[in-house]
């Protein structure tokens, strides 16, 4: 199993730390508006990670964070008239939904920045105690870029190459115009805890730091997040990490490309920048995740409508296999034998799982993986459910079906362990009184409705034999 590291620059055989354990820090949201399209990529592109790797056997401890105190929630918050607690809980809660509907699984631990203050004031003591640190006339606090020989080494920016190529804003409190703040001193209309520097609240970049500290130790295997943390978030948590713990903080780093809209970048200026709600409502989710694993993570992948209609329709065959194969599993007599030929197909299709692990061992190749899946299907479909297709047993249908959930299933494609969910009582009546509706003729309460329904997850289809009903988010 390889992954490219961006500290390295290079491919490379993954060992973790502890044989089959592995420790993952995911950079998460800064929760102050709904989950956007750049938000999923990471998401959903590490959950397949994660995913892969417990199906590799690994024994593995994920962490997601929330950056609930920030710029920007403050800023929001103060506009509404509502404390910075009340903006990031509400958000919290509305990109739990979304990354639900987007088949991701809740961390093992799932810290927020406000609840590991007091383990970011202790880092930041320790950091000054070292000389690494040291606080100006304002009690603000900054980490000393220079005393850190090292910065710049995952991104490949040096402190020199930077004076050169980059300007910042001018403060004459810092030593070097490129120290950042560990500390910042309270203002006025801003959330605050005590600290031995005076009333403040901690930077941006020390909140990873202390988390991944407090909750996985100070070296992991993998530190992963968007491509655009590369510098200077995470150049800056290697920085006040490795000073003030004295090793190295991630043996990995593992970014994702960037998601573009219509071929140009997301950008509110530009009036492109979309949520996933927003597509959800009028895709569902399960398009938008095969999306961001249709390409390999690391490429930068394209939203359009006309993008998302294709990764809708690659669903819908995945989706049509599995249904029909079930039907042929349950209408297939108990009587017919499993013979040799049967074990010769079963090899057969083994080779499939073959190839799947092999994309996925390379770089975590979700593409060749996707591409496997479907050569899967053409299989199924030309084997077992053609017209022309001869009796196989039962062991072997399932077996293939076995096979199919498996391998779709690390992706989070299908979601094959809710394919059974049942409908609830309220919906069911819903659909009763829809179809009464019809009968009376009363089509606006019928699409009324099936609106109502569709908004709550559920797709009505009518046909000559009556209505039948999916769940939108396996479609």
């Amino acid at each position: 199993m390889r992954f490219y590291n961006t500290l390295t620059k290079k491919k490379e055989v993954f060992k973790p730390i502890h044989e089959n354990k592995v420790k993952i820090y995911v950079c998460g949201p800064t929760v102050y508006n709904f989950m956007h399209l750049g938000n999923a990529r990471p998401l959903c592109v590490f959950d397949v990670l994660r995913k892969y790797l417990i199906y590799r056997k690994f024994d593995v401890t994920f962490v997601q964070n929330f950056t609930d105190i920030d710029d920007k929630i403050i800023a929001k918050a103060n506009k509404n008239g509502v404390s910075s607690k009340e903006i990031s809980d509400l958000y919290k809660k509305e990109y739990q939904k979304d990354a639900h509907g987007l088949g991701v699984s809740d961390a093992d631990i799932c810290p927020t920045a406000t609840s590991n203050i007091f383990n970011m004031i202790d880092f930041v003591f320790e950091l000054i105690k070292k000389g690494y640190a040291y606080k100006t006339i304002s009690n603000d606090v900054y980490f000393r870029t220079d005393k850190f020989p090292e910065y710049g080494k995952l991104s490949g920016q040096s402190i020199k190459d930077l004076q050169i190529g980059t300007r910042v804003a001018f403060n004459e409190e810092k030593e070097n115009p490129y120290d950042f703040v560990l500390w910042k001193a309270s203002k006025l209309n801003e959330p605050w805890w005590p600290s031995p520097w005076g009333n403040g609240r901690p930077g941006w970049h020390i909140e990873c730091s202390a988390m991944i500290k407090n909750h996985l130790g100070s070296t992991i295997d993998m530190h992963c997040g968007g491509q655009d943390l590369v510098f200077p978030h995470h150049e800056n948590e290697i920085a006040q990490s490795e000073c003030c713990n004295g090793k190295k903080l991630a043996n990995y780093w593992i970014h994702n490309g960037f998601v573009n809209i219509n071929d140009e970048k997301m950008s509110k200026s530009l009036n492109n920048f979309f949520t996933v709600r927003d597509i959800a409502k009028k895709f569902g989710y399960k398009p938008i995740r095969y999306l961001m694993i249709s390409a390999h993570y690391r490429t930068s992948i394209n939203y359009s409508e006309a993008v998302l209609l294709n990764c809708k329709s690659a669903l819908l065959r995945l989706h049509n296999c599995r249904e029909n194969l079930n039907f042929k599993i349950n209408s297939t007599d108990e009587n017919v034998d499993y013979n040799n030929e049967d074990d010769k197909l079963k090899e057969r299709l083994s080779e499939y799982k073959i190839d799947f692990i092999k994309a996925m061992d390379d770089d975590l190749n979700t593409a060749d993986a996707l591409a496997v899946v479907f050569d899967l299907t053409r299989k199924i479909n030309s084997e077992f459910l053609s017209n022309k297709s001869k009796l196989f047993s039962k062991e072997i249908l399932v077996f293939s079906r076995k096979l199919f959930d498996e391998l779709c299933g690390v992706l989070g494609i299908l979601g094959s362990k809710n394919d059974d969910r049942v409908l609830n009582s309220e919906v069911k009546k819903l659909i009763d009184e829809r179809e009464e509706a019809r009968r009376s003729r009363d089509f606006k309460k019928s699409d009324e409705i099936r609106q109502k329904l569709y908004e709550i997850g559920v797709i009505l289809e009518d046909t000559n034999k009556g209505v039948n009903w999916k769940f939108r988010d396996l479609i």
